[in-house]
Order: structure tokens, then sequence, then C-alpha cells
């Protein structure tokens, strides 16, 4: 996968309304990073390194609780960001983030993402009207939690997180893939079974490492609340 400052840029759903001169400024600004898998990037309290956009694998972004006990709360593929709102609004990072697998990701380094904000308002409205679609996301976020049961959320995550070739690659521990849900180890691994039974997703050359999906439209039934009962 090619994974150059000007490539991974262009893939970014959070910054696929910016143009013309604000995207130069941007890919001028870039640095490419790459983390081997473990690498935490920057830990909760930290002063905010810039916006992050993930170019290849995966990364996980996370809470710990005073017990020790971590809540996943992104797991964030490519063409998605992290660390973006705390760069934006100036303030520390709000939780971890650790390399899931070996990840390269584009880094917009705060101080000249900062300064282009002060001075270019075109760039600032391209970004508002990304951030209103960003806003939607998270909201869809709070309705998965709220209104839909353990199969609806699989199947939405699954839809969500497929690439172009309706393939999904899985984070290597699946408790991270089911902290992000709120669901237990045991309901995941349940619903997935499922899902394979009812034949809607399969796993390609047998490994449980990736899941395809075999069909988008009953998965998207599922995610509604009005497919198979599983």
């Amino acid at each position: 996968m090619d994974t150059d400052a000007r490539t991974i840029l262009e893939g970014c759903r959070l910054l696929a309304s910016v143009s013309g001169d604000q995207r130069e400024r941007l890919v001028a600004m870039a640095e490419v990073r790459r983390y081997e898998r473990g690498t935490m990037i920057f830990r909760q309290g930290d002063a905010p390194p810039g916006v992050f956009i993930v170019g290849a694998g995966l990364v996980r972004v996370f809470l710990v609780s005073p017990s020790g006990k971590q809540h996943v709360l992104h797991l964030v593929s490519p063409g998605l960001t992290f660390a973006e709102v705390a760069a934006i609004g100036d303030f520390p990072c709000p939780a971890f983030a650790e390399a899931a697998s070996d990840a390269t990701c584009l880094l917009l380094p705060e101080r000249p993402f900062q300064a282009a904000l002060r001075e270019d308002h075109a760039l600032c409205l391209q970004l508002l009207g990304s951030f209103a679609m960003w806003v939607r996301h998270f909201v869809g976020l709070v309705e998965d939690i709220t209104l839909r049961d353990a199969a609806g959320r699989v199947a939405r995550f699954l839809l969500e997180a497929a690439g172009p070739d309706g393939v999904v690659r899985l984070p290597s521990l699946k408790k991270d893939m089911a902290s992000r849900l709120n669901l237990t180890s045991e309901t995941l691994s349940r619903t997935l079974r499922r899902l394979t039974d009812e034949g809607l997703i399969g796993s390609p050359a047998g490994t449980g490492a990736e899941i395809r999906l075999l069909d988008r439209d009953q998965l998207g039934r599922v995610s509604d609340g009005l497919g198979p009962n599983l």
C-alpha cells in the first residue's frame, strides 16, 4: 500500500472537504511516522503532538480506569484520524494511543497546524464542514450502544470497517473490538459465529484475522434490527 504523505492525506475522511491551496499547505507540513505493533504513540495527559491520520495498520485509542481496566474508545483504521480534537482545541490528550499492529501514520504537527488555522479562514471553513460530519459519526456510535443489540452493533462495525475489497482486518486482540462495541469477548465471538452460520460473513483462506462480507444487504438489515433473529 502506498503510504506517502499526499496519498494518506487524500484518503482521510475527516479532511475530504479540504482542497486547493489549503490541502497543499497540509501536505507541506505533514510527517510520515511508522510504528511497530505495541508502540505507545502518546499517553493520556500528554501535550497533543498534532492530528494523526492512519495510512496503514490499526491504532487503538483507549482509557484506563483507576483499577487498571482498559476501555477501547476507537480502533482507528486507514483513512481515519485521532488526536484531532486535542490538537485543534490545544488541550492535553484525553486518552492513550497505541499501535495495535504495525502502522503507518501521517502527523500534522500541532504548531504548524494551529498556525494554519489562525491564518487561513478558508481552511477553517472547510474543517467545520468536515467536523459536522464527524459529529454525526459519533452520534451514530451513541446510537449503537443505546439502540442496537449485539448483532446490530457488530454488523454496523463490519460494514463501516470493510475495505473496498469487502474484507475487514481485525485487531490482533478480539477483546479490543469487543470493548469498542461495549460487548463481552464471549458475546462478540458468539455473534460472529452466528453471522457466519447465516452466511453473511466468512474468513478468507480460513484465517481468523480477517472477515469477508458475503451479504452486505442482509448485514445492513441486521444493523437496522430488521435481519435474522441472532
